[in-house]
């Protein structure tokens, strides 16, 4: 005897994904509004870990072109006035004659020297501005460039010729070779501009002075107050333990060795931090994102319900009314996690650009991000998926 046996009621991939999009098609508004949420939270982590990543591309292509074998000298303290114990005259000769040193320089600063525009300017108005002698290999140690003009050696040692940092020559008015300010008594012709040197910051509110003039026309007694050394990089450590002695053979204590690119990696490592706080209130704005998605199809289930009890009527099992809405919830935060990835990038991108960043995303952030926004989407969708799903069909119907 033949029996037949109704058919399973079956819903295929296919007709799920089209019955999500249509869920969203028919509230558009609404749906662009709760997507807009999770764009948010999830922009606003990519962008921070992008800005992020891009700071540090840039530190590291910084580095990479000034080196992090530069070590510095400067005097240290007395133990018992607290007073800088000035560094010897023969300090540059007696670094450079050290094992493993490839070149040395040195700045000095003149006390009681303002740098002016011109002799009118009143002499309180020194734009807190200092006056280092310097040797005439500082730029080639350090590394730096000119932004204008030449260095000190287009003219004699010892004529009045200066080089300004690009703070100095900004606030002295100064914009370009040949210009001159004054110096103690008397006029010095500019030759050049210092472009900024990360290594070296206190150069940029420097006007710098060669050493002989300094000493002919500004009093400088030659001592230096602070020297740069490079060696190789296997042996900046090993340098870096033989320049006290070296400096100061009878008080090495009192000499102070430090490596700058160390202050750039410790404000590299303060703005992670930083960072961190950022992606922790991105996180915060994705879960407030989240809520507004559940809200959303909770009242999209309360809207609805006519169509879930005739869906039920019709042969449509609770599992599939299940996968309908758990797959718009999923829809709905998928595509917010996707707007969110792409302006998160465009905002890395455009800041990056204005900074003359090189643009850096980590791909865990894009992916990690949708990826993110799908089990949050999955979450919020979850319970109003399991409330249309156990509406009964006839008070579904009723209730419409």
């Amino acid at each position: 005897m033949n029996r037949t046996h109704p058919l399973a009621s079956r819903l295929r991939s296919g007709d799920l994904l089209r019955l999500g999009a249509t869920g969203l098609r028919t509230r558009p508004l609404r749906a662009v509004l709760s997507a807009a949420g999770i764009a948010i939270g999830i922009a606003a982590m990519i962008a921070v870990l992008g800005i992020s990543a891009s700071s540090q591309a840039h530190l590291d292509a910084e580095l990479e072109r000034l080196g992090t074998n530069l070590l510095t000298v400067a005097p240290g303290e007395d133990p018992d006035t607290g007073a800088p114990v000035p560094l010897p005259t023969t300090t540059v000769r007696t670094v450079a004659r050290a094992d493993g040193v490839d070149s040395v320089s040195a700045t000095g600063e003149i006390t009681g020297v303002g740098a002016y525009r011109n002799a009118r300017v009143h002499r309180a108005e020194s734009n807190a501005l200092s006056v280092l002698a310097v040797e005439g290999n500082l730029l080639a140690t350090l590394r730096g460039t000119l932004a204008a003009g030449g260095w000190l050696d287009r003219a004699p040692a010892g004529y009045p010729t200066t080089v300004l940092g690009h703070r100095a020559a900004q606030r002295l008015g100064v914009t370009g070779a040949g210009e001159q300010v004054w110096l103690g008594d008397r006029y010095f012709t500019v030759l050049g501009v210092v472009a900024p040197v990360p290594l070296a910051p206190e150069l940029d509110t420097a006007v710098l002075v060669n050493r002989a003039a300094a000493e002919t026309y500004l009093g400088f007694d030659g001592r230096p107050t602070l020297v740069y050394e490079r060696s190789a990089d296997h042996l900046v450590e090993s340098v870096r333990v033989l320049l006290p002695r070296a400096v100061d053979a009878e008080n090495p204590q009192n000499v102070v060795v430090s490596r700058p690119s160390d202050a750039l990696k410790a404000r590299q490592a303060a703005e992670e931090s930083f960072t961190g706080l950022l992606v922790g209130l991105g996180g915060v704005a994705l879960f407030v994102g989240g809520i507004g998605v559940a809200n959303t199809m909770v009242i999209t289930v309360i809207e609805r319900r006519r169509e879930i009890g005739l869906r039920r009527a019709l042969g449509a099992a609770r599992r599939h009314i299940t996968r309908q809405f758990l797959v718009e919830a999923l829809l709905l935060s998928t595509l917010g996690g996707l707007a969110g990835a792409a302006l998160g990038a465009g905002v890395t991108a455009g800041y990056a650009l204005s900074r003359g960043w090189p643009t850096a995303i980590p791909l865990v952030a894009p992916v990690g991000g949708v990826a993110a926004t799908m089990v949050i989407g999955a979450l919020a969708g979850l319970y109003p998926a399991l409330r249309a799903a156990r509406t009964p069909p006839t008070v579904a119907l009723a209730a419409a």
